[in-house]
């Protein structure tokens, strides 16, 4: 994973990014126990927003460093990578509230727990759930922070629904 922070830090002293938030699988794992994932999910922020090829600059800079493309990923290393662009508000917000560690002293950000749990809520898959149980039983999140988010970004039913049905007794 250091091979993909550098990465990223390199992208951002060259400009080909603005900012970047990892999530998803790699993002969980920094608060609850390891899960199982086959890719790490890049959310980032680029310069070129109204740009409809927004990925073709991060293409290009990957080549140029022998990192190629394999589908909609590309590999780092043993790393597949999937870089998105922030989609709406809430991925927005979560790019710029990220948490930076560091990994062998390069910088690498993550989505805070509220975040990710409140995106996993928004997307509303099986393993997104999950994701959000395991940060509730982590106690990385409480209710009242995702209830916060869930009224913020308008996934109040998302959250009333997701709570009956895993929560409620």
């Amino acid at each position: 994973m250091k091979e993909v922070a550098q990465l990223l830090s390199d992208m951002l002293s060259a400009k080909i990014i603005k900012d970047y938030a990892v999530f998803g699988s790699v993002a969980q794992m920094r608060y609850t126990e390891a899960v199982v994932t086959m890719d790490a999910a890049v959310l980032i922020v680029t310069p070129q927003q109204g740009s409809i090829d927004k990925l073709s600059p991060i293409y290009e800079f990957c080549s140029s460093r022998g990192y190629a493309p394999e589908g909609e990923v590309i590999r780092v290393g043993d790393w597949p990578v999937q870089f998105i662009p922030a989609f709406n508000p809430l991925t927005a917000e979560a790019v710029r509230e990220a948490e930076t560690g560091e990994i062998d002293g390069v910088p690498f950000r993550v989505v805070r727990a509220d975040f990710l749990a409140t995106i996993a809520l928004s997307i509303g898959r099986p393993k997104d759930f999950a994701r959000i149980l395991a940060l509730l039983e982590s106690g990385a999140v409480s209710f009242a922070d995702i209830a916060m988010l869930a009224t913020r970004f308008k996934l109040q039913s998302e959250w009333r629904k997701f709570k009956e049905r895993f929560l409620d007794e």
